[in-house]
């Protein structure tokens, strides 16, 4: 497991990349909710009312950040979060 912080225009982020069968789990988080690749469950994310969006087919944190969200929570979505926005801009709106 890989663990590191870093910025986002100033502010406080943390990544981890756990290396599992057939893909690493990717994650960036956050003071308020989280970017995820498709290993994590983006309903479970929603039932627990947390602000969290999703991207697919990343193995990075930096994959993780240039990659368009295809999903997310209602709680991101009151962020600011959209479809149309890159994994670092998703993860500006929950920093």
């Amino acid at each position: 497991m890989t663990r590191f912080d870093f910025e986002v225009n100033g502010k406080k982020a943390s990544g981890v990349v756990i290396p599992l069968p057939k893909a690493p789990l990717v994650l960036a988080s956050g003071k308020e909710g989280f970017v995820m690749c498709g290993y994590l469950n983006l309903e479970v994310a929603e039932k627990l009312g947390v602000a969290a969006a999703v991207v697919r087919g990343v193995s990075t944190v930096d994959e993780l950040l240039a990659a368009k969200v295809a999903g997310f929570t209602q709680m991101a979505g009151v962020r600011g979060v959209t479809l149309s926005m890159s994994g670092k801009e998703a993860l500006e709106k929950l920093l």
